[in-house]
């Protein structure tokens, strides 16, 4: 479902080119969750950006769902990435001035999906991460747990194929991060989507089919656990 090949990023610093990734080779496969290690500035928010279309490479090629992210225009990308990705951030980053059921909606809307099936799909979601009777709750209303339970819902409410997860229980306490990346688990696996996790939590490491550090740009594989810390 995700491949890159031969991917490498820079960016200009004072006059220079500051190399990021250098020619990163790695394919996920449909259903998989992936953990992101690596210490601050090593990469991680680079290739979240790259493999959700919100950077290009500077070179190598991406594939997302069969499509070349590395030929498409800015606009391209944007539908994409509207259609096909989904995220899930620390901070939850719901809507203040929209009720949860309205923040599961905004997607569909961008989409043009809003109809009564999607209306209905984003209930049957609610239902699953069992805040159904908090649909027209304000998300401040909302303990930070239930926020993120929200921000997942809205994350799959338009069936992506990839989804995107910054520190996603960073912002818990450490029984409810733990039911968060059970339910997380659930939705993403049911689905069969890939799911990408950046994370310092072990946790989260200890959920992951499959656990990578960035280290000198390049991606390493660690096999276990205890390996990763």
């Amino acid at each position: 479902m995700i491949i890159l090949n031969d991917v490498s990023k820079a960016y200009s610093e004072a006059g220079q080119q500051r190399w990021v990734l250098r020619n990163v080779n790695a394919h996920f496969l449909p259903g998989e969750c992936t953990v992101l290690l690596g210490r601050s500035g090593s990469g991680k928010s680079t290739l979240l950006n790259l493999v959700s279309a919100i950077d290009s490479p500077t070179s190598g090629m991406i594939y997302v769902d069969g499509t070349n992210l590395t030929t498409m225009s800015e606009h391209e990308r944007t539908l994409f990435r509207r259609r096909k990705i989904g995220f899930i951030f620390q901070f939850f980053n719901l809507v203040p001035t929209l009720s949860v059921f309205e923040n599961l909606l905004l997607p569909l809307e961008l989409n043009g999906i809003a109809d009564a099936n999607g209306r209905r799909h984003a209930l049957d979601l609610l239902e699953q991460v069992g805040l159904a009777d908090r649909r027209d709750t304000a998300p401040d209303r909302l303990s930070g747990g239930e926020q993120q339970r929200v921000a997942i819902a809205r994350a799959l409410v338009h069936n992506p194929v990839l989804l995107l997860a910054d520190e996603p229980t960073g912002n818990l306490d450490i029984d409810t991060g733990r039911q968060v990346l059970d339910l997380l688990d659930t939705l993403t696996k049911q689905t069969g989507k890939n799911l990408f996790m950046v994370t310092h939590s072990p946790e989260v490491v200890g959920l992951a089919d499959r656990v990578l550090r960035i280290v000198d740009g390049k991606l390493q594989e660690q096999r276990s656990v205890v390996s990763s810390q």
